[in-house]
């Protein structure tokens, strides 16, 4: 059976540079959606976050950001039909991630609070890109290749083509315009070579490899649809 390991973010909300903390966790469709078609394919899956802190679903992912109703609603029923393996998730540092055939990070803005900065993803990191493992990152959360760094303080994933959440996607957030930094930019600060769709808010994935990654929430069953294909 193929293994699927979800490292899902732990943080509750996200420091702006007004100091406000804007309540925030996972993204329900970046979760439920690739979830639901992994699981629907016959894939186990397991759950890991910083500390083994139960993930707080943003509640705005399920508001009109979220999209139609009968979508959202679907989404919920599914994020509730997985609760109990949500509310008991493996500790990220009691990971070994070589038993894994697929390591996927779903986004939210929750990574830009903790991922981006936490040394045991980073590390996870590290080495799934050095064993060419097949490893996905979603909409916010490749920023958590930031804390992948090499001796020398430089990201291991530096020239891999990826993408992320754009910085004009971010600013039609009303809160994005406060945000301290934006994932485009520090993916490129990093050496990154960033792509994204000619248009905002679209299905858009990039593969470099054994890397995967996808825009914004839009792009959540067209990455797993991309993973299904190449791993089957």
């Amino acid at each position: 059976m193929t293994e699927v390991l979800f490292v899902v973010t732990a943080a509750k909300g996200w420091t702006l540079k007004d100091d406000t903390v804007h309540p925030t966790g996972y993204w329900a469709e970046e979760l439920a959606e690739p979830h639901r078609l992994f699981t629907e394919a016959g894939w186990n899956i397991s759950v890991a976050t910083p500390g083994g802190v139960a993930p707080t679903l943003d509640e705005l992912s399920l508001g009109i950001a979220g999209g139609l109703p009968g979508r959202r609603k679907e989404i919920r029923a599914y994020i509730e039909s997985i609760q109990d393996q949500l509310d008991r998730p493996i500790s990220l540092d009691a990971v070994d991630e070589s038993r894994y055939d697929l390591v996927f990070y779903p986004g939210g803005h929750g990574p830009m609070e903790d991922l981006a900065f936490d040394a045991v993803s980073g590390e996870l990191l590290r080495k799934r890109l050095a064993s060419g493992a097949p490893l996905a990152l979603l909409c916010h959360a490749p920023v958590a290749v930031l804390a992948a760094q090499n001796e020398d303080g430089s990201c291991v994933f530096a020239g891999k083509r990826m993408t992320g959440l754009s910085n004009v996607e971010e600013k039609l957030n009303p809160f994005g315009w406060k945000a301290k930094w934006y994932l485009q930019d520090a993916l490129q600060e990093a050496g990154i070579d960033y792509r994204k769709g000619v248009l905002p808010l679209r299905p858009f994935v990039e593969v470099d490899g054994a890397l995967y990654t996808g825009q914004n929430p839009q792009s959540a069953d067209a990455l797993a649809e991309r993973i299904l294909a190449d791993l089957a």
